[in-house]
C-alpha cells in the first residue's frame, strides 16, 4: 500500500555542518508516492562522535562536491542551466542514488519531513482486479469530510482516466505538481454501482506516521510509516503509557525511512542507551547512540518486509543485533549509503554519496538488507503475534 500524498525528503542541517542524509531508494516503495525523489535525510547532530581523521577526495563512483559546482558555475556562465550541468556530472559518476533537485523541490521535501504536506489526505493502492482504490482515509482532511471512504474505487483525477497508472502516480495527481492548499481537485469516484466526481479542495495535513493499537491479547501494535519529524518521541511516548507487561509489535513494513535522529529516538524507547549505528563521512568514522531509560525489558517482536529501508533498517538492525527484539519477516530493502547535501550556485540541491553505515555488530546494510530472526513472507504478522506471545507479550 502506498502512503499519503507526501514522501520522506533530503532535511538540511540543524548543527554541526551538512545534514547526514541516508538515502532511500525509490518511488515504487511503500510509503513513499511519484513526485518525490529518491532520498532521505537526518542530522546527527550531538549524537555523533568522531572516530577518526577525515580522509581527502572522493572514494571511485562518488563525486567531488568542488568538480559539481564548478560545472554548475560555468554552465551559467555560458547561460546554461547550472543543475542540468550537474546531473549530467552525477549521471556520469556511477554515483547511483546521487542527485541533483531545484530549490522547490527541496523546500517542498523539507516540509514533508516535518510532518506535513498538501493533498486530500488519502491513501490509493491497486485492488486485486487492478483498479485503484482508496486504502485509507486521513480523519478530518478533505476527504474524510466529502465521504469517500476506504474501498471506493478512484476511477479519474481532474478527467484523467486512471486505468494502467501505479497507485503512486494516482497519489502524485492528487497532490498536484506543487499545486498549492486550497487549489480543487476532481476525483471520479465509484461505490458499488454508483458512479459520481466529487470536488475536494487540497488542504495542509499532517501525517500520520505512528499508529497505535491495543490487540485482542493485550499486546501494542506500534505501526511506524516513516521517520518524519516527532515519530521517534511518538514511539518513546507509546512505550511509556503502555501496560507494564504488554509486549510491543513494533511494524517497521513498507517504511522507507526518514529522519534518522527520529530512529535512533525509536531506539531510545527499547535500548538503555549505547550504540544504535556507525557511518563514515569520506572515512570520517561516526556513532549514533540510543539516550539512556528505554524499556529494556518488555517483549518486543519487530516486523520487517522489502520495504522497510534505510533509516527503518538502522533501526530494526540496531533492536536485532543488540538481542532486544526478534525479527519477523522477510528480508529488508538494503539502503544504506549516506548522502550530503549541497548547494550549488543557482540554488539547487546537490546529494552525493559520501559513506555508508553499519548495524553495532558492523554488518553493512547496502545492498545486502537484514535477514529477519524469523523468515516469513506469508503471514508474516500471525506470525509475529505467534512469537510475540511466546515472550510473554500477551497481558
Amino acid at each position: 500500500m502506498l502512503g499519503p500524498e507526501f514522501c520522506t525528503r533530503p532535511r538540511g542541517a540543524r548543527s554541526r555542518g551538512a545534514a547526514l542524509t541516508i538515502a532511500f531508494a525509490s518511488v515504487l516503495v511503500a510509503a513513499a508516492v511519484t513526485n518525490c525523489l529518491p532520498r532521505d535525510g537526518g542530522d546527527p547532530g550531538g549524537r555523533a562522535v568522531s572516530r577518526a581523521a577525515p580522509a581527502t577526495g572522493a572514494a571511485r563512483g562518488q563525486v567531488d562536491q568542488r568538480e559539481l559546482a564548478r560545472a554548475a558555475a560555468e554552465a551559467m556562465a555560458d547561460g546554461k542551466s547550472g543543475a542540468k550541468a550537474a546531473k549530467e556530472v552525477v549521471s556520469r559518476s556511477g554515483d547511483r542514488w546521487g542527485a541533483v533537485y531545484d530549490q522547490r523541490e527541496y523546500e517542498e521535501f523539507e516540509q514533508a519531513l516535518d510532518g506535513r504536506y498538501t493533498g486530500v489526505g488519502l491513501s490509493a493502492r491497486r485492488a486485486a482486479d487492478g483498479r485503484i482504490e482508496v486504502a485509507r482515509v486521513q480523519g478530518g482532511g478533505p476527504a474524510h469530510r466529502a465521504g469517500l471512504r476506504a474501498g471506493d474505487h478512484i476511477r479519474t483525477v481532474d478527467g484523467r482516466p486512471v486505468d494502467g497508472r501505479t497507485a503512486a502516480e494516482v497519489v502524485a495527481l492528487l497532490r498536484g505538481d506543487g499545486a498549492p492548499p486550497g487549489s480543487v481537485v476532481a476525483v471520479g469516484v465509484q461505490r458499488g454501482t454508483r458512479a459520481w466526481t466529487e470536488s475536494l479542495r487540497r488542504a495542509r495535513l499532517a501525517t500520520e506516521d505512528v499508529t497505535v493499537q491495543r490487540l485482542a491479547d493485550g499486546s501494542l501494535r506500534i505501526r511506524v510509516a516513516a521517520f518524519t519529524k516527532g515519530a521517534g518521541q511518538r514511539v518513546r511516548d507509546a512505550v511509556r503509557a503502555a501496560p507494564r507487561d504488554a509486549g510491543v509489535l513494533l511494524d517497521l513494513r513498507g517504511n522507507s525511512g526518514g529522519l534518522v535522529t527520529e530512529a535512533v529516538t525509536a531506539a531510545s524507547a527499547f535500548l538503555d542507551g549505547g550504540l544504535v549505528a556507525t557511518y563514515d563521512v569520506h572515512g570520517h568514522e561516526q556513532a549514533l547512540y540510543a539516550q539512556p531509560g528505554g524499556d529494556t525489558g518488555r517483549p518486543l517482536v519487530a516486523l520487517v518486509d522489502g520495504g522497510t529501508m534505510s533509516a527503518a533498517e538502522l533501526l530494526a538492525g540496531a533492536l536485532k543485533d543488540r538481542g532486544r527484539a526478534v525479527t519477523v519477516g522477510s528480508r529488508t530493502f538494503g539502503k544504506g549509503s549516506v548522502q550530503m547535501p549541497s548547494r550549488l550556485p543557482d540554488g539547487s540541491v546537490a546529494e552525493l554519496t559520501v559513506g555508508h553505515y553499519r548495524t553495532p555488530a558492523g554488518h553493512s546494510v547496502d545492498g545486502r538488507g537484514i535477514t529477519p530472526d524469523l523468515v516469513a513472507s506469508d503471514r508474516a504478522e500471525e506470525r509475529a503475534r505467534t512469537v510475540l506471545s511466546g515472550l510473554g507479550g500477551a497481558s
